[in-house]
């Protein structure tokens, strides 16, 4: 089946045409008509296989149809949750595409920035909100948003939106919105118990649910480098340096680590910008589209960047430190290969990183290829970089701070 064959409007059939969107993904096929519906739908799908045009096509196709019949503002009408500021603006780009030739209307709003061009946005009024919990709770409070319209209640990323973090924030706003409404939830992961939580958040029974055996893509292949942690920066020059025309995606521990790998880059001539929360909103902005246009090629993140997030073209992922909670793998490998596209994961784990291995080898049902080397091969690798190793005084003093910082998450986190 095509889009052209569904019984959308001309306006955002041209929309969908315009984004060269011909057949439906499977998510799309299997959820379109059930939104359509109004029915409640769990969807879990693998990462970039279309999950959120999947729901924005309907919505904005119910909207749109109201809109035609009704010339007065009427509020916003639906609310899409999501963890992280990258992802509110990303999304509200696609439900900007979708609905150009249609008269629905949608903005994001999210902390780090000014609130006052916001509110002056939602001033003017808006059909869709896209937000992130923080920032939009505190313009309900402030009274420049209001919920009592909204029949339409969308958690992307929804592990994440239900987890210990965001859950009080989740029942919050419900309670809030109108008791009838349709309730959405796509995820690429998700386990038992925020499965029985999300069946607790709505009234109708879930109408829909789509579970793939293998939670990554088929269009990511997997490798791993038993890589010690003090060396992981060598073995990262060497794939950098092997494809220099490649795009990178790097994932750290933590927000130190990654601008310390910006630092141990930058001393073997290599160009790359980190991005994690620390970061002022507008920076994230500015590294995201420079990445995006291809002007930095090695982008160094944390989990932050993991949820969602659509870069075209990234051509290898890095776990540069092995996730701690293991569906934040499948997010991150996410981040390549994505669509049709074909994407490499590249995975250093140290010997102490091995439980965390198993955990994510446990997840996705399988195991990750190991790059075999020898000793001599290893050497090499470390021997041959380009680095000085004029500072070790400096590079022992960062190791052993980190390592000092990780142990102490470790144990509060026990």
């Amino acid at each position: 089946m095509k889009f052209e064959d569904y019984n959308f409007s001309e306006e955002v059939k041209m929309s969908i045409g315009k984004l060269g969107f011909k057949k439906p993904t499977d998510i799309q096929y299997k959820t379109i008509p059930h939104i359509l519906k109004g029915e409640d739908v769990l969807a879990i799908a693998q990462t970039g296989t279309g999950k959120t045009a999947a729901f924005a096509i309907p919505i904005i196709e119910k909207l749109h149809t109201i809109k035609k019949q009704q010339s007065r503002k009427d509020g916003i009408k639906a609310i899409i949750m999501v963890p992280t500021r990258e992802l509110a603006i990303q999304i509200n780009e696609v439900f900007v595409e979708l609905a150009g030739n249609t008269r629905v209307r949608s903005f994001s709003v999210f902390g780090g920035v000014e609130q006052d061009p916001q509110i002056q946005k939602l001033e003017k009024g808006i059909d869709i909100l896209i937000a992130t919990p923080g920032r939009m709770f505190d313009l309900v409070s402030q009274g420049f948003i209001k919920l009592n319209r909204i029949n339409t209640l969308v958690l992307d990323e929804a592990d994440h939106m239900l987890n210990l973090g965001f859950i009080k924030d989740i029942r919050d706003l419900i309670k809030h919105l109108p008791q009838k409404r349709q309730t959405l939830f796509f995820s690429a992961t998700i386990d038992q118990e925020i499965k029985k939580l999300a069946y607790s958040l709505v009234t109708n029974p879930i109408r829909i649910q789509i579970s793939p055996k293998d939670p990554v893509s088929k269009n990511v292949d997997h490798a791993l480098v038993n890589v010690e942690m003090d060396d992981k920066r060598f073995f990262l020059e060497r794939l950098v340096k092997g494809s220099p025309d490649s795009k990178f995606i790097v994932f750290t521990r933590t927000k130190v680590r990654a601008d310390r790998v910006v630092k141990a880059m930058e001393r073997v001539e290599i160009h790359a910008e980190s991005i994690h929360s620390d970061r002022e909103q507008t920076d994230r902005n500015s590294i995201m589209d420079r990445f995006k246009k291809g002007e930095t090629k090695l982008l160094i993140a944390t989990d932050i960047s993991s949820r969602g997030i659509d870069i075209p073209n990234v051509d290898y992922v890095i776990n540069y430190d092995m996730p701690e909670q293991s569906e934040n793998y499948v997010h991150r490998v996410g981040r390549t290969g994505r669509g049709r596209e074909r994407g490499q994961a590249f995975s250093f784990c140290s010997s102490q990183e091995k439980p965390l291995l198993n955990e994510i080898e446990e997840l996705i049902g399988k195991k990750i290829p190991i790059v075999e080397m020898d000793r001599d091969g290893y050497k090499e690798i470390v021997v041959q970089s380009n680095e000085t190793h004029s500072d070790w005084k400096s590079l022992m003093r960062d190791m052993e701070e980190e390592e000092i910082s990780y142990k102490k998450r470790k144990r509060k986190k026990k």
